[in-house]
This record gives structure tokens, sequence and C-alpha cells, in this order.
């Protein structure tokens, strides 16, 4: 048996980043990583285990790496689920080999210095986490944890109570990124906008103005801000920040106030509206994205309706939904009303459908206006790339196509496209749309 492993990261980018960090630290105890898990003497799988679908797609892709199992490979399950499920897991796939949940990454690390494998001599030392593609962003964990009580959520229960990354550690973790080329710094946690609750006086507008001091071409991102955590400090820094993308991410899960107190989200429906023009007064080029969830144990159809009058008249530019999903020890488990499959499934793409039309209308008023935009990928003449207001892999893109491959047209003359690098930043012109992605032309 040699040391090659092979690592697979399922659900959000959170998970994304502790699937990077134990790569590393795993590389600096001596092992090698590789992409194809046929070629791997351990199998790492980073379980997502927040709602049922989650809970189904890493069942399925667990099952596929006992597919590929054998007596010299081992199989190693952690994360979400297996902190949630770790009994019956082992119970009903006898081919995992070890089992961890959340945060153990140095149990991981030892219990694979432990297999009867070649001698551990590490080979390269990394000096900020591995980004698994070529990539012009990176997830920046600024917090674990939840201290949050929603009660469709188990979240707290896994990761336990909410707590600040110490500055120093962000701010280090950062410049490596930077100065490795990437572009693009995404600040994610359970709720980036109570990050320094649990610091002395240090809060998000104080980590956020020290990350727009570090010197580079880049550009920073927030999502993830619970509604009743955003203070005015937050929104006066992010519109004073050239670096900061004029884009935050608020997840109102829902609009009615009658919902909202059996969610235990603390707002209503008033108080939302509110906010939503408060940050638009103070940052007019916003981009506002949320996400609801339809289909909550006991919403009539009259407060779906008034969720749809919500979104609406919000109008916000960016808009996910998920179905409500029934999670074993949740308060909201025990509610009664639960719905059918046949609602929820009408009301996601009844809401989905609204907030197509709204994406359209926006995009829209984008028809000729210039902005400065990531490149994410190029090839055969085409790039594609992000503005300020998307988000990867949640929101839409800007598609540059040239007119004549491999060259793309400008405004005097033309350039080379095959040129252009992920991560480079350019401006783009709108010439076409979509219902959430845009199409334009490289100008200079």
């Amino acid at each position: 048996m040699s040391n090659k492993f092979a690592l697979i990261s399922l659900g959000c980018p959170k998970n994304l980043v502790d699937s990077d960090n134990l790569t590393e630290k795993l590389i600096n105890s001596g092992l090698s990583c590789v992409d194809n898990s046929e070629n791997a003497d351990m199998l790492l799988i980073n379980t997502c285990g927040f709602i049922q679908d989650a809970k189904k797609e890493s069942i399925e892709e667990i099952l596929k790496l006992c597919k590929i199992k054998n007596s010299s490979k081992k199989l190693i399950v952690f994360g979400c689920l297996a902190k949630r499920y770790r009994d019956e897991l082992l119970k009903e796939i006898p081919d995992i080999d070890a089992i961890f949940g959340v945060g153990e990454e140095e149990k991981i690390v030892e219990y694979c210095k432990s297999l009867p494998i070649h001698r551990f001599t590490p080979i390269h030392r990394f000096t900020h986490s591995p980004i698994h593609r070529v990539s012009s962003y990176a997830y920046l964990k600024i917090a674990e944890g939840c201290s949050r009580e929603c009660t469709y959520c188990v979240i707290p229960s896994i990761r336990g109570e909410y707590k600040s990354i110490t500055p120093d550690e962000i701010l280090k973790k950062a410049e490596g990124y930077i100065n490795a080329g990437i572009k693009e710094l995404i600040l994610i946690t359970q709720d980036t906008a109570s990050y320094g609750k649990d610091l002395n006086g240090y809060g998000i507008a104080n980590l956020l103005k020290d990350l727009c001091s570090i010197s580079g071409d880049f550009r920073i991102r927030l999502l993830y801000a619970y509604p009743a955590s955003i203070k005015e400090s937050l929104l006066n820094v992010i519109a004073e920040e050239e670096k900061i993308c004029k884009y935050l991410d608020i997840p109102f899960q829902h609009s009615e106030d009658r919902i909202l107190k059996l969610m235990k989200r603390g707002g209503s429906r008033n108080g939302y509206l509110n906010l939503i023009r408060k940050i638009r007064h103070i940052i007019p080029d916003i981009a506002l994205r949320t996400t609801f969830i339809v289909g909550f144990p006991s919403e009539t159809e009259e407060e779906f309706n008034s969720l749809i009058k919500f979104m609406e008249k919000a109008e916000f530019d960016r808009l996910g939904a998920f179905k409500y999903s029934k999670e074993e020890g949740t308060p909201a488990a025990r509610l009664k009303g639960h719905l059918t499959e046949t609602i929820k499934n009408r009301r996601f793409d009844t809401i989905m459908r609204h907030q197509a039309d709204i994406s359209l209308n926006k995009n829209r008023a984008l028809i000729g206006r210039r902005f400065k935009a990531v490149i994410d990928e190029n090839s055969e003449g085409i790039a594609v790339g992000r503005l300020y207001s998307h988000a990867p892999e949640i929101d839409g893109v800007v598609i540059m196509e040239s007119s004549k491959p491999p060259f793309a047209k400008v405004g005097m003359g033309e350039i080379n496209s095959s040129l252009l690098k992920i991560g480079d930043f350019v401006t783009v012109e709108i010439t076409d749309i979509y219902d959430y992605d845009l199409k334009g032309i490289i100008v200079r």
C-alpha cells in the first residue's frame, strides 16, 4: 500500500473549506493527493447532512466509493452526515473503515498515519489551503458553528456554538490566497454579519477594513448575513470600500410573521422591507440575494401568495429557494400541518418562475452598461466571467463571446482573448440577456 488519497467534498462552501484544510494537513504529513479515486489507497468523503436531498447525495456517493473499494483501500467518511448518523452508517454500510464528525481533522490525519503504508515523509508544505481546481476565487471561513435557534435547522447540533476565527488567522489565510493569485475572497460562515460577537469589540466591519488594507488587486464578497445581525457599520464599510463587492446575501427564509415566528427567525415582514430600503439607501447599486423556504409546516396558500408579493415588492437581484425538509430532532419536525411533496414542489416551481421574470427585467436594464468582470473560464474564443453581482456557483455569469475566434471585439480594435487568464479583470459591455445570465463584449 502506498500513500495516495482522494477526497470528495459535498455540500456547502463551508464543507469545501474544511476539505481544503484537511487536504493541507494530509499532504504536510507526507501523503499524496490524487484526483482519481481509482488510483487512491485512502478514499475520503466529506458528507453533508443539512436536508434530505443532501443526505441522499452523501449516501449515494459513499456507495459509489464502496464499489471501487477493495482489500487494499480504506474508506474514511467524515463531516455533517457522519456526525449525525455515525452508528447508522457503520451498521448499514460495513465497508466504511473509519468515521469522523465535524472539526476532527487532526484525528483523521492520525488515523491515516496509523495505516500500514509507506513511511510518511513530508514532500511539500502548503502555506495556504489548496484550491482543488484552477479558480479565480477562494472561500474564506471566518467563524465556526451557529448559536441561532431556527426550528428547522440541524447545524447548531452538528457544528456547535458560534465561534469567531481570530482576525490574525483570517488575515494570514487571506494574504496566502492573494499571493497565490486569487482575485476574489468570499467570506462565509453561518452568519457573517455576527462575526466578532464573541471577540472584544472587534466586529465584521473591522475585519473587512483590515482585509481591504491588504495590498493587491482583488475583491471581497459576503455570503450568509443573518438579517437581524446587519448593522449600519457593516453597510457603511461595504459602501465605502472599493474592494468590497456591492453585494449582500441575506437569507430571509420567509416574509410572513406567523411563519417567521414558527421558524424562530426573530424578524417580520415590515422589518425586512425597512431593512431592504435602508440597505439600498446606503448602497444604491447593491445586488441583494436571498433564500426562501417554501412548504414550511402549516404554511397556507394565502401565506405563500403573500410571500410571492413580498419578493415582487423587494425585487431581489438573486433568489434561491428550498423545499422544507423535515429533519429528525428539530422543533419544526414536531409541528402540525406538514405539507405534501406535491404542494411543496408546486410552490417551489411557482416562486422560481416569478423570480425568473424579476431577474429578466433587472438584466434588461443592464444592456449597454459597462462593468468590471473577473474571468472564470476561457476557451475557444469564449470567456466566462462574473460581475460584482454574481457569486460563483449560485448566481449567473456573463458570457463574452468573440466575433472572430480567438479574438474579442473591443471599442478600438481587437484584443486576443487567448491572452486572457483565469482571474484577469476586464471591462465588459452588456449586449444581450437571459433569465439569469448575461452576454457581452470586452472593451478597453
